[in-house]
């Protein structure tokens, strides 16, 4: 079972059991005509809608969706969400990344980046070489770098702090 929040403000449980859909542990029939991978034409009730995927972030779990002309933001929440909730861990990862530290002893070949420096999540912070391979150490998370424990030339073990965050 799903939880879909329509604008902030509807919620609906939505299910799908052997290929049937239950919203509210209601069976619902659909006529559907897919279009195209982002649009589909339903027929409900005896009533025709137009449905158009406008954006969707996977890893929000987000959509805007336009039914007939008008948008919705659409959020769902899935079990293993709400589990997490109800565990306490859904704000672990909100949680400020404050260290990056080695993941392999090495040496370091380069330091990409300077103190004070604003970093994206996956930008390149510094060349790990390890086992003859060059390594790219990539950001964790958007953040400020507040210091550089290393240096160019030098031989790090795993778990050494490399690059410390704001």
């Amino acid at each position: 079972m799903n939880k879909v929040t329509v604008n902030n403000r509807y919620q609906f449980e939505v299910d799908v059991l052997n290929g049937a859909l239950k919203v509210n542990h209601q069976d619902l029939h659909l006529d559907v005509l897919t279009l195209t991978a982002a649009s589909s034409h339903i027929i409900h009730d005896n009533k025709s809608y137009n449905i158009e995927v406008v954006d969707f972030d996977k890893e929000e779990k987000q959509a805007n969706i336009k039914v007939n002309g008008h948008v919705y933001k659409v959020q769902i929440t899935t079990q293993l969400d709400m589990l997490l909730q109800q565990l306490g861990m859904d704000s672990l990862a909100n949680n400020k990344v404050l260290a990056l530290k080695a993941p392999m002893p090495g040496l370091v070949l380069n330091v990409l980046v300077t103190v004070g420096d604003e970093v994206k999540k996956g930008d390149n912070l510094l060349v790990l070489e390890a086992m003859k391979m060059e390594n790219i150490i990539k950001s964790p998370a958007d953040a400020v770098i507040k210091k550089i424990g290393v240096k160019q030339g030098d031989k790090i073990e795993k778990n050494t702090v490399l690059i410390e965050f704001v």
